[in-house]
């Protein structure tokens, strides 16, 4: 048996630098047609020239692949209008973190009120610019992501042009805002679609499960499979795939990030297989980000073969999720593409 994916997307995608994107880029450029790159270096991407220079990087890294890095910015309050607008030719979206919230993101926001921030959105908003959010709080860890939502309404609501995406939403609340405001859509991973916390901490600690946000309980994971795998048109697949050298994983003060870049494809096409819902692959993978983004992405096409894929210890130094498991479908690009 054998499916074909047409264009497949990933719409939040860490690639990182140096040493680590020379070794896992190909890991996403030889399965997908392109991805959201996200912007937190270790010097966060904040003018037009880290945008060039950093896209050069990756390109570089890809080698001969078929494979369009969409680039972002790093958010700042202050950017101008006029940078923008000229920011625009070479960038998909900006990326917003809160500050220290989550991997390299000391430099974020701080203040999240609307006046402190206003400058930035309505540029945004003018020039269809579209806004990407790490959407949590310094709470309770289980609760951040809800205690977020008060913000989205905020922003969706005083910016009803802009268009906002909640990145990897992981709980039930953050699903129920997608029905509330025109303006708000949603990426979501591999991992928060197959795990839940107990996964993470239930028994013996699995460092390489550790994420931020951190994976919720089973009502989240229920409420995340039933809008992907009924293709609703207002949610994308976004990796999140966040690769960290092993000692950073397996060490205290474990590091946050799943590595799945080249197990997603296999992953999803199991999961989606599992509930008889194979016909909304294409949707989520692809076509609503297409619709969302307004992009038109390189022409590729990825088979997916029921045929067991035994999942690498490692890639270079990086553990993958699902290392050393076995899973029932294994991904190439087709040879017509």
């Amino acid at each position: 048996m054998k499916i074909v994916l047409k264009s497949p997307l990933d719409m939040h995608l860490h690639l990182r630098d140096g040493d680590m994107l020379e070794s896992i880029a190909r890991c996403s450029s030889r399965y997908f047609a392109g991805a959201i790159v996200m912007p937190n270096l270790v010097m966060p991407v904040t003018s037009i020239d880290e945008v060039i220079s950093y896209k050069k990087r990756v390109l570089k890294a890809i080698g001969d692949d078929k494979f369009e890095p969409y680039m972002t910015l790093f958010f700042k309050s202050d950017y101008r209008y006029n940078f923008l607008k000229e920011a625009k030719e070479y960038i998909k979206a900006i990326k917003l973190y809160p500050s220290g919230i989550t991997t390299n993101s000391e430099g974020g926001v701080s203040s999240f009120e609307i006046d402190d921030l206003r400058e930035t959105l309505e540029a945004m908003s003018e020039l269809n610019i579209p806004l990407l959010v790490h959407g949590e709080t310094n709470g309770f860890v289980m609760d951040r992501e809800k205690e977020f939502s008060s913000f989205y309404e905020k922003i969706a609501l005083t910016f009803p042009k802009l268009k906002i995406v909640m990145e990897h939403i992981t709980d039930k609340n953050s699903v129920e805002l997608l029905n509330r405001h025109d303006n708000l859509y949603a990426t979501i991973t591999l991992h928060h679609l197959l795990i839940t916390l107990d996964d993470v901490a239930g028994g013996l600690l699995r460092p390489h499960l550790f994420c931020k946000p951190i994976a919720k309980r089973y009502e989240d994971r229920e409420a995340l499979q039933k809008v992907a795998l009924n293709g609703h048109p207002k949610v994308m697949f976004g990796s999140d795939s966040a690769p960290h050298p092993r000692d950073k994983k397996e060490s205290c003060g474990c590091a946050a990030g799943i590595f799945s870049a080249p197990v997603a494809l296999s992953a999803l096409c199991e999961l989606f297989e599992k509930n008889d819902k194979l016909e909304n692959l294409q949707k989520f993978i692809s076509d609503n980000a297409i619709k969302i983004y307004g992009i038109k992405p390189i022409k590729k096409e990825i088979v997916l073969e029921k045929k067991e894929f035994l999942v690498p210890q490692k890639y270079g130094n990086v553990v993958p999720m699902f290392a050393g498991e076995k899973l029932s479908w294994s991904s190439y690009e087709s040879t017509s593409s």
